[in-house]
């Protein structure tokens, strides 16, 4: 059971790990217009759909719905151009480049459930420099809600799991992040409705603060008040 975040707190971490979709930006305008499609197109009920979508690679999506007669990874690749043809709409979440600049080299990476291209397009479309360690999707075995992404990130940057931050704005990564022990922080900017969690949640960055201690460790804080 984890405890609820208290209205203040500051504390020091050795990295950062951030989810890219609906946590360093703004995609779902992109991924409900390919995914919506896609759904009507097998006749699966598109709304309750995307709502169980997120923050999953696209080959567990299809895989999860069998949909008698799909090749999964051709569906998958199929999906994926789709997304990399369309990037109208995408858009930074508050004050993300501005919060990731404060960020040493070497301090942060980015786990995400979307292919390497695929990433690299929605980061450029929205103005966003990619960080030195990315893991993409098929850098792993086992995507989110799997932790195997996270750990390969605090591997790489060659920290201990329980020392990093995760910001991520979807069940299956809140639960990734969980499960490696680390402290989550949700990103609720893209939800009309936000999700319940025990973890500190936020609209933007420019909700806390970070600082770089002596020792080269991030400190965060965050303050309700």
């Amino acid at each position: 059971m984890h405890s609820k975040v208290p209205p203040t707190f500051s504390r020091e971490y050795a990295a950062f790990l951030f989810d890219m979709d609906g946590t360093l930006l703004n995609s779902i305008a992109v991924v409900e217009r390919v995914w919506r499609e896609w759904a009507v197109d097998n006749g699966i009920e598109p709304e309750a759909f995307l709502q169980r979508i997120h923050g999953m690679r696209a080959s567990e999506v299809v895989r999860r719905e069998a949909v008698p007669g799909l090749n999964v990874e051709e569906q998958a690749d199929m999906l994926l151009q789709k997304e990399m043809n369309d990037v109208d709409g995408i858009l930074q979440i508050p004050q993300t480049a501005a919060f990731l600049e404060k960020l040493p080299v070497g301090k942060w990476a980015i786990v995400t459930s979307a292919a390497r291209a695929l990433a690299e397009r929605r980061l450029a479309a929205a103005g966003l420099t990619p960080p030195a360690v990315m893991i993409c999707a098929e850098d792993v075995v086992n995507g989110k809600p799997d932790p195997e992404g996270y750990k390969k990130a605090a591997e790489k940057l060659g920290v201990a799991p329980e020392d990093c931050v995760v910001f991520e704005d979807a069940p299956a990564g809140i639960q990734a992040g969980e499960r490696m022990g680390a402290t989550v922080v949700v990103i609720n900017a893209t939800h009309s409705h936000p999700i319940e969690t025990p973890h500190l949640s936020i609209g933007g960055y420019d909700e806390l603060e970070v600082t770089i201690g002596s020792d080269g460790g991030l400190k965060l804080a965050y303050d309700k008040g």
